[in-house]
């Protein structure tokens, strides 16, 4: 009598409903559990979601801790965040238990580089303020020559904390508005790739006393939390703006409220929070001279459609044997 082996089919979760094509290519080779709500899982509803799982897929609401992989068991493999950051993910620990991080890479680039600019552009011109303006029925001239005054954005000097692939998207896009443009960074870049971005290298007090508008695109983590506050705004010119399209606890949130209120700066726009989504009472919401968007930079169907193909993939790959997309360590495994 022959016996037949029945294969059974690895287990993926996922934390949230995203774009396909991930849930598709995901379903036609595990069998797939997701929690299926627009909201992000509770932390009782991730740590039953993911028991006995061999992947796990998800996102930047997702705290990925040690007790979180502790409740994963043994099967765990790789963790694939729908997001081109993981400060989500205790990548240390998931190193120790040899599972995999994997994230989507600098595929949101230069859509984030472009809501970047369409801030710099909407907080500059005041657009959001002229909009409220003509629908709350004050338009009431028809051209009115010191209405809504902004600041000029061709000419003016752009700072870049942080020139990694968005900065340099930004840096590119500058080029447009003939800015000049400075930046600091961990890591300087090569002489030549600074002279094709058209782009200086300065410390950051001069980065600080010099930017007409201060772009940050540097990464979270223990050395940049609230590496802008009070003492960073003192230094900013009184007519310059900060534009945050990056991780929001780079940011004293409490120390940027009391400098746009005080008009230390004169604006400022944001699309990352240290908390997230806002309060209702959050101070941030009652100063005028501030823009604020959900957390948008990555929002466009194509490059989300994109980051679902390339976080699937990751999974596929390290379950199946080999190397995911994007890595975060592999090398350290």
């Amino acid at each position: 009598m022959n016996s037949i082996s029945i294969v059974k089919k690895k287990k993926v979760y996922l934390t949230r409903k995203i774009l396909e094509p991930a849930s598709s290519l995901l379903a036609a080779k595990y069998q797939v559990s997701i929690h299926d709500s627009i909201r992000p899982p509770t932390r009782l509803e991730l740590r039953k979601g993911i028991r006995n799982m061999d992947g796990i897929l998800c996102t930047l609401s997702d705290k990925m801790d040690k007790k979180v992989l502790d409740e994963a068991g043994p099967n765990l493999k790789v963790i694939s965040s729908y997001s081109t950051g993981y400060d989500h993910i205790d990548v240390t620990e998931a190193t120790k238990r040899g599972v995999v991080v994997a994230t989507t890479g600098d595929v949101l680039a230069e859509a984030t580089a472009d809501l970047t600019f369409a801030l710099i552009l909407a907080i500059s011109r005041r657009i959001v303020e002229a909009d409220k303006f003509v629908r709350r029925g004050a338009w009431k001239v028809g051209w009115m020559p010191n209405l809504l005054l902004g600041s000029n954005v061709h000419n003016s000097t752009l700072g870049v904390l942080g020139l990694g692939r968005i900065g340099r998207a930004v840096a590119r896009r500058a080029k447009g508005f003939k800015m000049e443009v400075i930046y600091n960074s961990r890591h300087r870049l090569e002489e030549s790739l600074e002279a094709e971005l058209g782009v200086t290298y300065v410390g950051m007090n001069e980065l600080l006393r010099n930017s007409d508008f201060l772009t940050i695109h540097t990464g979270l983590n223990q050395d940049s939390t609230n590496m802008l506050g009070r003492d960073e705004f003192s230094k900013m010119k009184k007519s310059s703006y900060l534009i945050n399209t990056a991780r929001g606890g780079i940011v004293d949130e409490n120390d940027l409220a009391e400098a746009l209120r005080k008009k230390w700066i004169r604006g400022a726009a944001l699309d990352t929070y240290s908390h997230e989504p806002l309060t209702k009472g959050n101070k941030l919401l009652r100063l005028s001279n501030l823009i604020v968007l959900p957390h948008i930079g990555s929002a466009t169907v194509d490059t989300r459609t994109k980051m679902s193909r390339i976080a699937a993939q990751n999974l596929i790959n390290v379950l199946d044997g080999s190397g995911p997309v994007c890595s975060v360590n592999t090398n350290d495994i």
